[in-house]
């Protein structure tokens, strides 16, 4: 289980991955809200992020770092910022700087277009990994 310190930078990453594009958007900020929830963020302390980020701390489990990933895929389609490759591009970065395999990424990222409103299933996104990973 990951701790309150490591919570918080994944919600803060979370929410410099939505302010990317400056603005966060009323739809990924009550997903955003609904992740602190999910974390047990308060909502002070989440307010207080989306102002005051808290520096990045890397993920120990491999498992943890794809659930987040994930999350940021689903944030990453709920913007429909209509510059796919942008997104993309913030995506795959953001996966490298967590220590996910470039293989692994780009193979999600290429399966997205598959899927429909292009979410890839949490099992599919597991195997690609696991794939990667063994």
């Amino acid at each position: 289980m990951i701790n309150r310190v490591e919570k918080l930078s994944l919600l803060s990453e979370m929410i410099a991955f939505a302010k990317y594009d400056k603005d966060i958007k009323n739809i990924e900020y009550n997903f955003l809200l609904g992740v602190a929830r999910q974390l047990e963020i308060s909502r002070e302390d989440f307010e207080y992020l989306i102002e005051h980020p808290v520096m990045y701390t890397h993920l120990k489990s491999h498992s943890e770092r794809i659930v987040q990933f994930h999350r940021l895929v689903l944030l990453m389609n709920i913007e429909d910022s209509g510059d796919a490759s942008k997104g993309a591009t913030k995506l795959y970065n953001f996966g490298l700087r967590m220590g996910l395999s470039h293989e692994s990424i780009s193979k999600v990222l290429y399966l997205m277009e598959s899927f429909p409103n292009k979410i890839v299933p949490p099992d599919v996104l597991i195997d690609i990994f696991k794939t990667q990973y063994n």
